[in-house]
């Protein structure tokens, strides 16, 4: 798929050398097909991360929501996913839109789609989040997350931007991270120096 191709090569490259028309700059399609539905990740509307004991450790949203419904969103869907049994699936619906969640040791990370978005893709998102934290912290743990959050916020916005995935190549988000920390460091060395 031409989705998937990244690099030096961008979309709209690959669509000139074709000579495929671009029909508008807010839904781009391929001739006779629905590219723009095809070719996209799943739409995360927020990203929750909510220990055994129901309490929040990270949040993040893509859609509006006022507090009041962010509130009793949390609630919901904390009651709906601590009461469901570990053998049943992880997803299921909820409010018009579908609730997908893993759960690692004692946290459930869990992202909310549309339902026709693809809940396996949701899940390899979720996955790959947790991974990259691993390889960032070195065992992540709910600590982590607590005393580190705005690290765990900065590795979720270099993998998801706008409620789409951004980067799926856990490698190019590491180096990313790692580069980010190495600026951060060289400006505190210099403000030390002077």
């Amino acid at each position: 798929m031409l989705c998937q191709l990244g690099g030096e090569i961008t979309l709209l490259a690959i669509r000139a050398a074709l000579g495929v028309k671009v029909i508008s700059d807010s839904h781009r399609s391929l001739k006779g097909t629905n590219s723009r539905r095809d070719c996209r990740s799943p739409m995360i509307h927020f990203v929750l991360i909510i220990n055994r004991q129901r309490k929040l450790r990270l949040t993040k949203w893509y859609s509006p929501y006022s507090q009041k419904e962010r509130t009793k969103v949390i609630r919901e869907i904390s009651e709906l996913m601590l009461r469901r049994h570990h053998k049943m699936c992880n997803f299921f619906e909820w409010g018009g839109l579908k609730v997908v969640y893993r759960r690692y040791a004692g946290l459930f990370f869990c992202m909310c789609i549309d339902l026709d978005d693809n809940e396996l893709e949701t899940r390899e998102v979720i996955h790959q989040y947790v991974r990259i934290l691993d390889r960032y912290f070195g065992k992540v743990c709910e600590l982590d997350l607590i005393y580190d959050f705005h690290k765990a916020y900065f590795i979720l916005d270099e993998l998801v931007i706008a409620g789409e995935l951004q980067e799926s190549n856990r490698r190019t988000v590491v180096r990313r991270i790692f580069a980010q920390d190495s600026l951060v460091d060289a400006a505190k060395e210099k403000t030390l120096a002077q």
